[in-house]
Order: structure tokens, then C-alpha cells, then sequence
């Protein structure tokens, strides 16, 4: 092995003598059983049963891939080009993918009242993004439990309200679809169009919304806030999630809003009301679930550019949601106000934020930035396209969100494979996944203190 392996993914990646069994860095193990989850959602898209017109090896592996990275980007239409089976599939990729096989691995050895190994521990710890072992079964449990309840109170309020206009045996199939895909911020959706159809009713975008937010904010904030209840006892990182994601809300829904009341292809020819459904659920879903209201193609450059922006930012640590989160653009943020007021200290609801934490959330912002500057450049290289749609594409990728300007079936194959990387990258998190590769070297050498002028 070691004579064709890297020499850090070696040292990630060895057999112990004495057990005889494979063991690996955490971030490693992830992405390899992200990779399991896709090859078996490949295959079993390819079968004959899954789709209408049987599909192909690679079409299968792209849809894969997007459901297990929870984004959304399609090369086929779900809603007509998948059977019910396939549709299925589908689901159940997104499920898995948006709470974690490490989730339903944990939980499975509680069941099985099995004993939970040091290098599970660490795996969990890694996927949790927890730093207390005794915590792991209890944030295991708690993930399932809030997305099952949450999933089927959205679920049956959906059914309620489409069995009016459907069937209720469709009405019900597509109220479990929808209720999965949105609460783990997947995008897929079995109405033409995604959600305009329904962009003017209020139950449907409030409900379907309120999955995105809720998937997005963050297991550990939902668990903490069902056992505080009351803002004064939350903790701090609640408290910052929470008022960030109402502020990223309420900032994405107002100016999409302002920028595109007088479009005519978009919301310039609705009722004030239905312009206000339409702006909000297309605000929610743009912070990484991929559902639309509107044309996205025709949407003002403004409006995109600021988009985009929203789409990176992402949601919350240990959600359905990817981006840089929401917590790491805080940081910064008070990292900046620290500096600017000359303070030694970064702090954030009284409380002060470690250095590893702001050097952590500036190398996540570096290398996401980095990534996506890359990606948008290859794409321009492969793509006779307009320069905004890629820039739409590679951002929608990379932090999974899934709206695209439709041109994603129409990429070439060299740049699908690299939408592929990038949903990827995205979903595993591209900190962890460069962590994954390298190697961390331990050195007892300290150099002096040198003056470098930056700005």
C-alpha cells in the first residue's frame, strides 16, 4: 500500500499489526464513507426500476452525489424522470447524507448496545463537531429525534393542505418527499419548476421555509433551545446562531424583494402579497436548499451577486446546511471589531473567543474563497457560457445550496466532474477535507519573532 499512496494519506491510512484491522484520521473516514454512501446510491439509480429511461453510469453517479451532499443540482428532472422507486432512493440519500451516516452508525451501536471504540469516539467527534465524549450518544440521539419529529409535524401539515388539490395517496407521497429534502436542505423537489406552482399558497412556503430554517440553524441550537426555553439561560453560540440567521433572513428578504419588485420576469408581475411569499421563500432557500420561486436566470445581476453571497455564507455548525456557517463569518466579523478597537481579545456575548477558533474560521474562509475562485476559473476554461451563470453554478455547488440558472445538464463533462468536487468539498467541509489529506507535523522548533507588514 505504501508503495502507491501519497505519503500523508499513508501515514492517514494504515493497518495495525496487532488487529489486523484498517485505521484511519477521522476527517479520512468521513469522506470514504461519504464516498460508500454515493457509489451505493450510483448503483442503485442505475437500475432499470429507478427511472423512466434507464439512466447512465455517470448520470446516476451525479445525482448521487448531489443527493448525499444534500445540494440539489440535477442533470435529469426527479419529477418525471425518476419512478417512485427512484424518487426513494433519492430521499433516502438526502436523509442520510443531511443528518450523517456517522449519526445513524452511532445510534445503531446504542441500539445494539454495542460499546462505542476510542477511534469511533473521535470519528463522532469530528462529524458531531463536539469536543466532549459524553456528549456524542446523547447528540446522536438528539439529531435523530429532532429531525424525525420536525420532518413529520411538516409532513402531515403539508398533507393537510395538498390533499385539497391531490389525491391523497400523491398528496401524502409528496408531502414525506418534500418534508425530507427541505429540512435537509436538498433542493429536489417533485413539482415542474420546483416550487413556483405553489409560490403564491402560504401554508405551503411557510411550512416548507420554516423545514429550511429549522434544518439549517443547527442540531446543537435546536437541542439547546428545546431544553433552556428561555434566551437568558441559551448559550452564547445559540444565541449568536439565532440572531444571525435573523438577520441574514430578514437582510436577504427585504432586498431581494426591493431589487426585484419591478422585474417583470420575476416578481414584477405579482400581487404585493404573492411578491412577499415568493421573495421569502426564495430568501430561505437560498442559504443552501435550492428550491425556487422565481426564474433564477432572470433574476437582476444585484440580486444574484447578493445570492451568491448568501449562498456561501450557509447556515449553521452541525446542520443540514454547508457554507463557511454562519458562526464563522461572526467570528470574523468580531475578529475585525476586535482589531479595529485595538482590543487583545475577540469577544462575542461576553465571552471570549479562543485563537484557534478565529485562525480556524479564517483558513475555512480562505480556502473556501480559494476553491471557488478556482472552480469558476476552470469553468470558464470548459464553458462557453455567460460568466454569471458559473459564478451561480460554482457557488451553488460548493456550498450545496442547488439553484442553478438551468444550465447544469448542459455542462460538459469535464465540468460536471468538478460540480461533482465542489458538492463534495462542500458538504464534507473543505477545512476537513484538506485536513484529511495532509499531515500534521508536531515540531519542537520555535523561530523568533519577525515583522511583516500587512495592509
Amino acid at each position: 500500500m505504501r508503495n502507491w499512496l501519497p505519503n500523508s494519506l499513508t501515514r492517514r491510512l494504515e493497518v495495525n499489526p496487532q488487529t489486523r484491522t484498517l485505521s484511519a484520521s477521522p476527517p479520512l473516514v468521513l469522506a470514504l464513507g461519504f464516498m460508500a454512501l454515493i457509489i451505493l446510491g450510483a448503483i442503485l439509480l442505475s437500475l432499470p426500476q429507478a427511472a423512466e429511461h434507464r439512466l447512465g453510469v455517470f448520470q446516476a453517479l451525479f445525482m448521487a452525489t448531489s443527493a448525499v451532499t444534500v445540494t440539489g443540482l440535477a442533470v435529469i428532472d426527479p419529477a418525471t424522470d425518476l419512478t417512485h422507486f427512484g424518487q426513494i432512493v433519492l430521499a433516502l440519500l438526502v436523509q442520510v447524507g443531511g443528518m450523517g451516516f456517522v449519526t445513524f452508525a452511532v445510534i445503531a451501536a446504542i441500539t445494539m448496545h454495542k460499546r462505542i471504540s476510542v477511534s469511533q469516539q473521535a470519528l463522532a467527534l469530528e462529524a458531531f463537531n463536539q469536543t466532549s465524549v459524553s456528549r456524542i450518544r446523547s447528540t446522536a440521539l438528539q439529531v435523530f429525534k429532532i429531525a424525525v419529529l420536525i420532518e413529520l409535524i411538516a409532513a402531515a401539515i403539508l398533507f393537510l393542505r395538498w390533499t385539497i388539490d391531490l389525491p391523497w395517496t400523491t398528496a401524502l407521497y409528496r408531502a414525506l418527499f418534500h418534508a425530507v429534502t427541505a429540512f435537509n436542505n436538498a433542493g429536489f423537489s417533485l413539482f415542474h419548476n420546483s416550487l413556483i406552482p405553489i409560490s403564491g399558497d402560504v401554508i405551503s412556503v411557510m411550512t416548507m421555509s420554516g423545514l429550511i430554517i429549522l434544518g439549517g440553524i443547527g442540531f446543537t441550537v435546536l437541542a439547546d433551545v428545546g431544553q433552556k426555553k428561555r434566551w437568558q439561560t441559551l448559550l452564547p453560540y445559540t444565541k449568536v446562531i439565532l440572531l444571525g440567521t435573523l438577520i441574514l433572513n430578514l437582510i436577504g428578504f427585504f432586498s431581494l424583494w426591493a431589487l426585484e419588485f419591478s422585474n417583470p420576469k420575476t416578481l414584477g408581475m405579482l400581487g404585493v402579497g404573492d411578491q412577499a411569499l415568493a421573495a421569502w421563500m426564495q430568501n430561505a432557500a437560498t442559504r443552501t436548499a435550492g428550491f425556487t420561486t422565481m426564474d433564477i436566470a432572470s433574476l437582476r445581476d444585484s440580486t444574484q451577486l447578493m445570492l451568491i453571497v448568501l449562498m456561501l455564507i450557509g447556515g449553521g455548525s452541525l446542520s443540514t446546511a454547508s457554507g463557511i456557517k454562519i458562526g464563522t463569518l461572526i467570528v470574523l466579523m468580531a475578529a475585525v471589531r476586535s482589531y479595529i478597537r485595538q482590543r487583545e481579545e475577540v469577544v462575542l456575548m461576553g465571552r471570549s473567543v479562543a485563537p484557534d477558533t478565529v485562525q480556524k474560521a479564517l483558513a475555512l474562509f480562505l480556502i473556501t474563497g480559494a476553491l471557488y475562485f478556482i472552480s469558476v476559473l476552470l469553468l470558464t476554461l470548459f464553458e462557453d457560457m455567460p460568466i454569471t451563470s458559473l459564478l451561480f453554478e460554482a457557488a451553488s455547488a460548493l456550498s450545496t445550496t442547488g439553484m442553478s440558472h438551468g444550465i447544469t445538464h448542459k455542462l460538459s463533462m469535464p465540468s460536471q466532474i468538478l460540480i461533482m468536487v465542489l458538492m463534495f468539498a462542500g458538504r464534507l467541509g473543505p477545512l476537513t477535507l484538506i485536513y484529511s489529506l495532509a499531515t500534521r507535523k508536531r515540531s519542537r522548533i520555535r523561530y523568533p519573532e519577525g515583522n511583516f507588514q500587512v495592509g
